[in-house]
């Protein structure tokens, strides 16, 4: 049997609701969100062994892939304890990114889901994911971009009204809250892939400006769910079709719209280490 047909491969399963899955054990707007990424990897073949960088509460991984990966590592010894009862991952392990604890050239697949946004010091981080892949190893995650701020409706409604300060002061509020220390465009994760030798095969920009409104105003509709997970240690109490707080049926006309956009907030990138 030749190498390549020995190569083991996972991928997501094409045939799941990955909307209704994410919603009934995330707060709507998040699991809208990661809906839309789990379903860009039904056209993604993923080679093994693969590392999640950043897995959290492995939510994302064992919703998406119809397998276990290999590995998922996070700083948070709270999202790992998450992790590891769901089944997502063969082992989880408590570590920073700017240090991952594995041999050069140990993996096929690295993957970060809407992780590398919040990582301060992003350089160390790409460095190491380049050092522990294989030669022609693929990295592929995603992040938000410049849009985000752009296509916010709050601080784009006090720009309409001229009160530019307020708009920017939203703008650096909802940055806060939602912990970003970058929201680049392809113009600048061009150059810092480049430098890091890795080769962007395809990206594209996704989640449109009225899906983004939808993301924004669930933060502040959606506070139920963080004192679900407060008291309850879930996010969702209820989780069944028709629960008054999952707006399912208006999500569910988005979700089945292209998410493709070239105003998205989002940017899917899949790359090569070269």
């Amino acid at each position: 049997m030749r190498s390549s047909e020995m190569t083991e491969k996972n991928s997501a399963d094409p045939k799941k609701d990955y909307l209704w899955e994410n919603l009934r054990q995330l707060p709507y707007f998040r699991g809208f969100l990661r809906a839309v990424e789990g379903r860009f990897y039904e056209e993604i073949e993923l080679i093994e062994p693969i590392l999640d960088v950043g897995c959290g509460d492995g939510v994302f991984a064992a919703i998406t892939f119809e397998k276990p990966l290999k590995i998922g590592f996070d700083p948070s010894l709270q999202m790992l304890g998450e992790a590891a009862s769901n089944g997502a991952y063969g082992h989880v392990l408590c570590a920073g990114g700017g240090a991952i604890p594995f041999e050069d050239a140990s993996y096929a697949t690295v993957i970060s889901n809407s992780v590398l946004e919040h990582i301060p010091m992003l350089d160390e981080v790409i460095e190491e994911v380049y050092r522990v892949l294989k030669p022609g190893g693929q990295f592929i995650f995603c992040v938000p971009n410049d849009n985000l701020l752009k296509n916010l409706s709050v601080s784009n409604f006090f720009d309409s009204i001229k009160l530019h300060g307020l708009a920017n002061a939203y703008r650096s509020f909802f940055n806060t809250i939602s912990r970003h220390h970058h929201a680049d465009p392809f113009e600048v994760w061009e150059p810092r892939l480049r430098k890091h030798h890795f080769h962007i095969v395809h990206w594209w920009n996704y989640f449109s400006p009225d899906d983004l409104h939808t993301l924004e105003w669930g933060h502040y509709r959606g506070l139920h769910s963080l004192l679900n997970k407060k008291i309850f240690k879930k996010w969702v109490l209820f989780p069944y079709h028709g629960n008054f707080f999952i707006p399912e049926r208006s999500l569910r006309k988005k979700y089945n719209q292209d998410p493709i956009h070239p105003e998205g907030s989002y940017t899917f990138y899949i790359t090569r280490k070269e």
